[in-house]
């Protein structure tokens, strides 16, 4: 089980860190019938990018931190926040695992490291999870609202599925390490 959880941990870290860096958070939709598409925009937490024809793909970081909106900004420092309780979380699990001792004449002694793993495993996932859920919440609210232009109707990004299963293995491994 605390292998099970060390896998789980690593790759929901993994996949932590490629959400937060993907800029496929939000794509664009395609609406109104029109099938004559040039270009496809992404729109991330870092950048925006645009690729014309599926041949030539331009990305740009946000000009300033100061002119972004706030729940964007709210956004990156969860994410952030939860890459750094991530890989303190997996170090925390290796630890764990590696002082985890087998007792004989009953069941094992488990370390406080296994604990502590188990409890930042979960508060990552739930700060992975809000800021992909928000966000996934608001693009289908957008994308059904009739007093939104078809031209900025976004779509769910492959970023935002990476998220959702990186907190669901986080949240995993974190229920794995703190049932013992």
């Amino acid at each position: 089980l605390q292998i099970t959880g060390l896998i789980f941990g690593g790759v929901g870290m993994v996949g932590t860190l490629a959400a937060t860096a993907m800029p496929q958070w939000r794509v664009s939709a395609y609406v109104d019938g029109n099938i004559v598409v040039f270009e496809t925009i992404w729109e991330g937490l870092w950048m925006d990018c645009i690729s014309q024809l599926g041949l030539r793909l331009q990305c740009k970081f946000y000009d300033s931190v100061l002119a972004l909106p706030p729940p964007l900004e709210a956004f990156r420092a969860l994410m952030c926040l939860a890459v750094a309780l991530a890989v303190a979380a997996f170090l925390l699990a290796i630890v764990g695992v590696k002082y985890t001792q087998q007792g004989k004449e009953g069941p094992q002694k488990v370390s406080a490291f296994i604990l502590a793993a188990g409890v930042a495993f979960l508060l990552t996932g739930t700060l992975v999870l809000i800021p992909v859920s928000w966000t996934g919440a608001g693009i289908v609210r957008d994308f059904y609202a009739p007093e939104v232009p078809a031209p900025l109707k976004r779509e769910l990004g492959a970023a935002l599925y990476v998220g959702w299963a990186s907190g669901g293995l986080l949240l995993a491994a974190g229920a794995m390490y703190c049932h013992f």
